[in-house]
């Protein structure tokens, strides 16, 4: 199968304002795609791209006074699979791990481990280890936590969550990912496209999807809490430690997001 995948953001600056974008696509797709999702914005402006730490393709530029309106657009070739289930995946000991993965057992800005350790141990301490400890947090986040938009805040830690029982679906990954990290698991934060495809209607507004990987048998897998099931039409655009690692963008100086669109939708494979 085939995705288009793409987003239309529009941002008002009083002055000159730089910024870095996260938003293309992983490069672990890169053998998938299609069409390229090539930025583009109106005004033209001068575009730089580097990788960060954790391997995500970041943009650079510098949005003039007044409205930039920044889009992309792309094609993606997709399994059509859901997400991987590994039942008999096992939990490594903390000493066994390799060294590329002990930044994902830390605390972070978001994921405030110290704040969750003892509840953590409470909740899941008797949990079988391995791939049924993992999906045991993610069933308690799941129905831990009241999902809606009115519950987002861009400064809301894992912890804060678990105390406030409500929130979006980078809250459920923050939580799940905190809880993860208190149990000894590595974990990491993703961002990135999420298809409707196979979820009967109604369908909400499409926006950027926040979920997990867990670090097991010797490989990362994908656990989504707010869904809570496999899924079908995954496209990854970032990973990091938490949400700060991968905003979509950061500004630097006052503005306003005065539009916001992003699309991922099965196609006709004619491409």
């Amino acid at each position: 199968m085939q995705l288009r995948v793409g987003y239309r953001l529009t941002y008002d600056c009083p002055q000159p304002t730089p910024m870095i974008l996260t938003l293309s696509i992983h490069y672990t797709r890169a053998s998938d795609i299609v069409i390229p999702d090539l930025i583009t914005t109106d005004p033209r402006l001068p575009l730089s791209a580097y990788r960060d730490q954790f391997g995500n393709w970041c943009t650079r530029l510098t949005a003039p006074p007044g409205r930039t309106r920044i889009a992309a657009t792309g094609v993606v070739r997709d399994t059509g699979e859901p997400d991987e289930v590994a039942l008999q995946a096992i939990q490594h000991r903390v000493e066994d791990l390799p060294e590329e993965v002990l930044v994902f057992l830390l605390g972070s800005r978001y994921c405030d481990t110290d704040h969750l350790s003892a509840a953590a141990w409470r909740l899941f301490e008797r949990t079988p280890p391995g791939w049924a400890r993992v999906q045991a947090i993610c069933d308690y986040v799941h129905n831990h936590i009241t999902f809606g938009y009115e519950h987002a805040s861009a400064s809301k830690t894992a912890a804060q969550v678990f105390q406030d029982g409500r929130g979006v679906c980078r809250d459920f990954a923050h939580l799940a990912v905190a809880f993860c990290r208190c149990m000894n698991i590595p974990a990491r934060y993703c961002a990135g496209y999420l298809s409707d495809i196979g979820i009967p209607p109604p369908y909400g507004v499409m926006d950027f999807a926040g979920w997990f990987e867990a670090y097991l048998g010797g490989r990362w897998y994908t656990f989504d809490p707010r869904n809570n099931m496999p899924r079908i039409g995954r496209v990854l655009i970032a990973r990091g430690r938490d949400a700060g690692d991968v905003a979509i963008s950061n500004t630097f100086g006052p503005n306003t997001l005065v539009n916001f669109e992003v699309d991922c939708e099965e196609i006709s494979e004619t491409l």
